[in-house]
């Protein structure tokens, strides 16, 4: 093992594909050359972020590893969920699969909110995350620093929230989609998935770590290709590029500050060149369809989390030796 690397990690939302996520980061943490000064995350990816940082609170490396995977097995119908979650879990199934009943469900669910849906306003995830987090030991403890991504209902603006204030409900408005769940109140606001937003967040890195290098792991493919042509496909479409539209945005503001550094027009200011790298395997996840972004099988979790970690693999082999010297993910090409 030679030398060691430090990023910062960006981690998409992406509803049951975070597993993919969970294997991208084990297979870093079992490479063992990374120093991970900062994670971005939303909504799964917010997540993933917050049970790695509190597995590294807990054991280190291993710990972070044995976290993650009890999150995702408590997460999973065959895991740790209550009959209330497993029950709301089959209904969000069911509204996004593409049988003709679904497609009925779909119609009718359009003519209610979640508070008439789902008035225990139940969420299966609130339950496995706050038993597997102690967010008091998390706020003061070190490591990574974090930044969980929410969308404010009354602003549309976002909100970042940090380690050293860190609480369930801060997660969970991360997490809060707004056609599932009821928003989520912090100090006495309402937040929705941060999805819409920031999906995630990388403008935090920009200052807030001495760290240039950022490896994104991306979930939701900015490309797809072909028409679709049912309801459902439609819609999840439309989710897609509404979800990646300000992760656009900030490409275009690094591109844009990069030029600027490059013809010597921001010497002597705080502006830092950023290194962005990305880990993904869109082929292998655009098979599955948008509509299993609501699977909660756990052997579909296993899957997702065999592919992130080859996918990871992939990515040490290719460009271990470029983190720390330039930058891997064409933004050009990404933006046109």
């Amino acid at each position: 093992m030679t030398g060691r690397k430090t990023i910062n990690l960006a981690l998409q939302g992406g509803g049951a594909h975070g597993a993919f996520t969970w294997g991208v980061m084990d297979a870093l943490l079992e490479d063992g050359r990374f120093d991970i000064r900062g994670v971005s995350g939303t909504s799964a990816g917010a997540m993933n972020a917050v049970n790695f940082a509190e597995g590294l609170r807990k054991g280190g490396a291993q710990g972070a590893q044995r976290q993650m995977a009890e999150f995702w097995k408590g997460a999973s119908l065959d895991g740790a969920l209550p009959e209330a979650g497993r029950m709301v879990f089959d209904g969000m199934m069911a509204f996004w699969s593409s049988t003709p009943a679904a497609a009925i469900l779909q119609q009718t669910a359009s003519l209610f909110a979640p508070a008439e849906l789902n008035p225990m306003d139940i969420n299966p995830l609130r339950d496995v995350l706050q038993r597997g987090v102690n967010f008091e030991a998390l706020r003061a403890s070190a490591g990574p620093k974090l930044f969980i991504a929410a969308t404010s209902v009354e602003t549309g603006k976002v909100r970042v929230f940090h380690r050293e204030e860190l609480t369930l409900d801060m997660v969970m408005a991360s997490a809060c989609l707004p056609t599932v769940f009821r928003a989520v109140e912090v100090e006495g606001k309402p937040y929705w998935d941060g999805g819409y937003m920031g999906n995630p967040v990388l403008f935090p890195f920009f200052t807030e770590t001495d760290c240039a290098d950022i490896v994104l792991v991306q979930i939701n493919p900015i490309v797809r290709r072909g028409t679709p042509d049912t309801a459902i496909e439609i819609m999840s479409r439309i989710d897609e590029i509404t979800f990646n539209a300000p992760l656009l945005q900030e490409f275009r503001a690094i591109d844009f500050v990069r030029r600027l550094i490059a013809q010597g027009r921001l010497d002597g200011t705080h502006y830092k060149e950023i290194r962005l790298h990305i880990i993904e395997a869109q082929d292998a996840l655009n098979r599955f369809g948008a509509a299993s972004k609501m699977n909660a099988d756990y052997d579909f979790f296993l899957e997702l989390r065999e592919i992130g970690a080859n996918a990871a693999k992939k990515f040490i082999a290719a460009h271990f030796k470029d983190i720390g010297v330039r930058p891997t993910l064409d933004l050009r090409q990404a933006l046109n």
